[in-house]
């Protein structure tokens, strides 16, 4: 009777082993199938910082590169097609420097797609990147993380012209447009009254209104005045990490669903899991004094600090915990409402276990395959429902 015990059990982890397997094959063919839209992804202020130049001498333009979350090549492995590159504007900018580092930055998504357009191409439609797809390309649609350099309602479609497909409305202090999730002072109790001009102008122009990090006043203000669904392009369930505003009450989600919106999952530790969170502060704070002990300071501190974190991998949620926050959104608001928006290049050394770059994607989709996902439902994972988003607000703007 053992003897058959023991039998059943090989037999039962044999057959386990062969679904994982089978679905990470499977999600690796979806990856290549499907278009894998990305919300929200840091490369040219990255770069920017490193000094980037608009030369033909430079480069540092990412084909291949150890550096960073991004480059052509991983991005293939891992079946990235339309990685939206953040325009991102820091919230201690004056406006003069806003609207010059927009600018650069825009210059930059351009530059490349220029000098390596055997590779990148600028997307501005659901059916560029389709196109650019089939060519074997990697599309750059390109969205504005703070709407700042916005201080008139005519340089919306100044910036629709420049290829920006969406603008997130405020980052991390509230601007002339509305409040900020991480923000305590609330100036406008939400959206200012410029800041509703600005949501009507976007819907004129066809750009996707993105309420990534504003307040809940100021995005349930959004939903009572947009005429067409919204994004939240690199926001996660607030379930899991019930005291952090910059996340997504289920209330919120309800709402979005009522909007047609979609809410597209960041891929940082911090938006996945407060008791990750917790863990690696205390982690961090134990090693601090360790090392402090050992004489070490500045920048030897901080590697020293870097290095033991990344030893451990309770420091970081993992991929399962990406999917517990797509089957909550599915939950509460449905399939239809979720999209992926990583924060790659933007989140730091916060990257989840099973999706460190953007390879990885197939990490993702075989997890969602063993939780019961259909194809169909992965394609809407993919790209499927912010296309239908997209697509909703260009065609309202052409309407007008």
């Amino acid at each position: 009777m053992k003897y058959i015990y023991t039998l059943l059990c090989v037999a039962a982890f044999s057959a386990s082993t062969v679904a994982q397997k089978s679905h990470a094959d499977k999600a690796k063919e979806l990856a290549q199938k499907f278009i894998i839209a990305d919300g929200h992804v840091d490369l040219p202020y990255r770069l920017q910082i490193k000094n980037f130049r608009l030369e033909k001498s430079y480069t540092g333009i990412p084909v291949q590169s150890e550096e960073g979350d991004f480059d052509f090549v991983r991005a293939k492995a891992g079946g990235l097609d339309a990685p939206f590159m953040s325009i991102y504007i820091p919230a201690n900018r004056s406006t003069q420097e806003a609207k010059l580092l927009a600018d650069t930055l825009i210059n930059m998504v351009e530059f490349i797609a220029k000098e390596k357009s055997n590779y990148f191409e600028v997307a501005k439609t659901p059916d560029d990147v389709k196109r650019i797809k089939k060519a074997g390309k990697i599309a750059l649609p390109m969205g504005m993380e703070n709407g700042s350099p916005i201080t008139s309602v005519s340089d919306v479609a100044l910036y629709r012209k420049k290829g920006i497909s969406y603008v997130t409305l405020t980052h991390s202090k509230d601007n002339d447009i509305c409040d900020s999730s991480y923000d305590s002072t609330k100036t406008w109790s939400g959206l200012s009254p410029f800041g509703v001009e600005v949501v009507k102008e976007m819907n004129k122009t066809g750009i996707m209104v993105d309420v990534s990090h504003i307040s809940d006043d100021a995005f349930f203000d959004v939903i009572k005045v947009s005429k067409v669904p919204v994004i939240a392009s690199h926001s996660s369930a607030r379930k899991f990490t019930p005291c952090w505003q910059r996340n997504m009450s289920d209330e919120m989600l309800k709402a979005l669903k009522a909007n047609g919106g979609v809410i597209m999952v960041n891929f940082g530790s911090t938006f996945l899991d407060s008791d990750v969170v917790k863990y690696k502060a205390a982690a961090t704070e134990k090693i601090r004094k360790e090392l402090e002990e050992k004489g070490l300071a500045g920048k030897e501190l901080r590697d020293g600090i870097a290095r033991e974190i990344a030893k451990d991998y309770r420091n970081y949620s993992d991929v399962k915990r990406v999917a517990d926050h797509i089957d909550h959104i599915v939950k509460i608001a449905g399939i239809d409402h979720v999209g992926i928006g990583s924060d790659y290049d933007g989140v730091g050394d916060s990257l989840p276990t099973g999706l460190k770059d953007v390879s990885d994607y197939p990490n993702l989709l075989a997890e969602l395959l063993q939780r019961g996902y259909s194809e169909k439902d992965i394609e809407k994972i993919c790209s499927g429902n912010l296309f239908r988003v997209w697509n909703k607000v260009l065609e309202y703007a052409k309407s007008r």
